[in-house]
């Protein structure tokens, strides 16, 4: 089944004589982590430096077509309404595989047979329910205290790895409040745990998802927790408090009021160094950055911290003054490249934009150029654009950069000729367009380019594996009626509900926002009061909001437009614009409004700083079935990389699971999985045989739902 090859640059093969590069090994051994001997899945990512790699080949280019189902396992708690995923990378320790359910319960099974050892639910109290997404858990070991570390919703859990019971000398009852010690009050302000975080030696380093629309939001900081008792050990203050450094880039008073600036998407570890790796994500609010002017350290940054200490040691910002939500999404990599004869420690930081900066471990700074592009100045009021914004030169980006007309969808005459005309309507043709009221075309979207699957890379040859979504999306400011010119429950739900549901309550099924045309006279009141306090699923919670405003929302939603109540003075005036909401930019028929590839899998050598090849990553059937080449689709998850010539991914929106030659990219094997495995793959060796294993939760998109992991083997 082999794939049609994407065109590529070769204008940089004297690179590697110039900069002197050369693959040197892996930079952080799978095999020190916990005892681990190379042959489990240890840690997210595989091993602390997230490198997504395995030595293992027992399955290789030679007989990868013989894969088979070896078993699947399902959790049973699915969201029927099709609202759950599973985004979790699962570890392997010895003979078990822990992992977590759509419903964010952890768990235990045998990784020979996926029969279930023990579950555990952190929801399971009255009134409980569960909260955002999970993607994965950590192991600690110290003799035979050996135990299992996850988030969910907005606290820490520690369970005893054999029985899943909740370690009772752990913070409170098994669990720490991560609300808890910010320097701030955050009560009823959105902050869970979705990613795992990193251990080194007795410390669990944490960081967290923290609220990024007009609503008030939650610090970011980064903090280390003793693995033990789960006492708080260390805070690193990523919006700088008085007397830090970064603080005079930032109003006076942010400390005490801008949230954001969050690791939420992971961290990595240089274990023999003690220190960790940690990429930030942007200010809130993510589109309207008024009330933060400056270049906003340490938002979008990738940050060096002493693990021992949280002390920093060195920064990057890869964005200044952040106005278009491009959080770094991924663990950075660490790897190791030879330069002039020498071997340098590096960092690859994949980005939503499609490009990756490569820096020295030890310094920081970039080992191959980084150009700053000139940033035009916004046009809302108040806002104050950075004056340019840093993109690397080398190596090429994985993603395209530009929604000019010539990019424009040649599907049908009909897709061709609708979205030319809505393209002319709105700004683009370049980065770092700033938001508008008219529209910004942001490409690539939101969602990527790179995302939160991260990438791998073979560390013998220093070659990267990256998948890339190429999908433009739409953003569209409008401004927040002042309290005296509107009443207070439409107010309300334009400056907090607007960006997700869409100006006229209708919903995003692709964002799996649901229509609130009729939520009024579905639910009663009351009930609707409780979601707003405590949220669901994706939903976040607003329990932030003055008892007024809950009510008046809910009379809004009902059709009743009521004022906000007595206590409108307690609320705060919040930002004057929110956005018409997260879309993508499809033609009418619901295909990409860009001309495929729409999703890609790409390799780029890192010595050579060149791409190897790029192929599309998935297919829409009844495209291919009319004689159009596959496409290519909208992704999530990320790839697996091994010694037997294999990259593994699914992500793609058609529910495939995939094999491909790491040499070539050429498509070796594939099976449907019973749902999209929006989740990056495992692989480990059991008893003498290798498996892979991906979680199949779908949900995304406007997929279906699903429970089930799934592990295949060669017969």
């Amino acid at each position: 089944m082999a794939q049609k090859r994407w065109p590529h640059r070769n204008a940089l093969v004297a690179l590697a004589a110039a900069a002197g590069l050369a693959a040197a090994g892996p930079a952080v051994s799978p095999r020190r982590i916990n005892g681990d001997t190379g042959r489990g899945w240890p840690a997210h990512g595989g091993n602390a430096g997230h490198t997504q790699f395995s030595p293992l080949d027992q399955i290789n280019t030679g007989n990868v077509a013989r894969l088979a189902v070896a078993w699947v396992h399902h959790t049973g708690d699915a969201r029927p309404d099709d609202r759950s995923q599973i985004q979790c990378n699962p570890i392997v320790v010895g003979p078990v595989l822990y992992g977590t359910s759509a419903g964010l319960k952890a768990f235990a099974l045998d990784a020979a047979t996926g029969r279930e050892l023990w579950t555990f639910d952190p929801f399971a109290g009255p009134g409980e329910r569960p909260i955002g997404v999970n993607r994965g858990v950590m192991y600690w070991e110290d003799g035979d205290d050996r135990r299992i570390l996850f988030g969910a919703g907005s606290h820490l859990y520690a369970l005893e790895a054999r029985t899943g019971r909740p370690v009772a000398a752990f913070g409170r009852a098994g669990r720490v409040d991560l609300r808890e010690d910010l320097g701030r009050d955050v009560t009823g302000l959105h902050l869970v745990s979705t990613t795992p975080g990193v251990v080194w030696r007795d410390l669990v380093i944490m960081g967290m998802r923290v609220g990024e629309g007009p609503a008030p939001a939650a610090p970011g900081h980064i903090r280390a927790y003793d693995v033990r008792s789960g006492r708080l050990r260390w805070t690193f203050h990523t919006i700088p408090w008085p007397g830090e450094a970064g603080y005079e880039t930032w109003p006076e008073d942010a400390w005490k009021r801008v949230g954001g600036a969050n690791a939420w998407s992971g961290i990595s570890l240089d274990a023999e160094r003690g220190v960790v790796f940690a990429p930030t994500g942007s200010a809130a609010y993510d589109f309207w950055g008024g009330n933060r002017l400056g270049a906003n350290l340490f938002a979008n940054c990738v940050l060096a911290l002493d693990a021992a200490t949280g002390k920093r040691l060195w920064h990057y910002q890869v964005v200044h003054h952040d106005l278009w939500d491009r959080d770094l999404p991924a663990a950075p990599i660490l790897l190791s490249l030879r330069r002039s004869g020498r071997k340098i420690d590096a960092l690859a930081q994949i980005t939503k934009s499609g490009h990756i900066f490569l820096l020295d471990r030890q310094t920081g700074q970039p080992l191959l150029p980084v150009g700053e592009e000139p940033v035009p100045p916004s046009d809302l009021d108040g806002e104050k654009t950075w004056p340019t914004q840093p993109l690397p030169v080398k190596p090429p980006p994985f993603a395209r950069q530009r929604f000019t007309e010539d990019e424009v969808t040649d599907r049908t005459p009909e897709a061709h000729r609708e979205v030319l005309a809505r393209l002319r309507g709105l700004r683009t043709g370049r980065q770092f367009i700033p938001p508008s009221r008219q529209g910004t075309v942001i490409f690539p979207g939101f969602d990527g380019g790179g995302e939160w699957g991260g990438a791998a890379v073979d560390p013998a040859t220093g070659t990267l594996y990256v998948n890339s979504s190429e999908m433009a999306w739409v953003l569209t400011m409008v401004d927040v009626p002042a309290r005296a010119s509107a009443p207070g429950g439409e107010r309300v739900y334009l400056q907090y509900c607007a960006s997700c549901h869409g100006l006229d309550r209708g919903g995003a099924p692709q964002q799996a926002a649901p229509s609130l045309l009729d939520a009024g006279h579905r639910f009663p009141s009351a009930d609707l009061i409780t979601l707003l306090e405590k949220g669901k699923g994706t939903m976040p919670s607003f329990a932030f909001l003055p008892h007024g405003e809950k009510q008046a929302l809910v009379a809004f939603l009902r059709g009743e437009n009521a004022p906000a109540g007595q206590d409108e003075e307690e609320a705060e005036a919040g930002v004057p614009y929110t956005s018409t909401g997260y879309n993508r930019f499809l033609d009418s028929e619901g295909y990409p409004a860009v001309k495929p590839p729409w999703g890609t899998l790409n390799a780029i050598d890192l010595v050579r700083a060149e791409t190897v090849w790029r192929v599309p990553l998935g297919e829409y059937a009844e495209l291919t079935r009319r004689g159009i080449p596959p496409t290519g689709t909208e992704n999530y998850g990320g790839p697996v990389v091994t010694a037997g010539g294999l990259v593994f991914i699914a992500a793609s929106r058609d529910e495939m699971f995939h094999a491909f030659d790491k040499r070539t990219g050429r498509l070796l094997w594939q099976a449907r999985l019973p749902a999209g495995g929006y989740a990056t793959p495992s692989t480990y060796e059991v008893g003498g045989r290798q498996y892979v294993v991906v979680a199949a939760g779908g949900g995304k998109m406007g997929t279906r739902s699903g429970d089930a992991y799934v592990a295949f083997a060669l017969p």
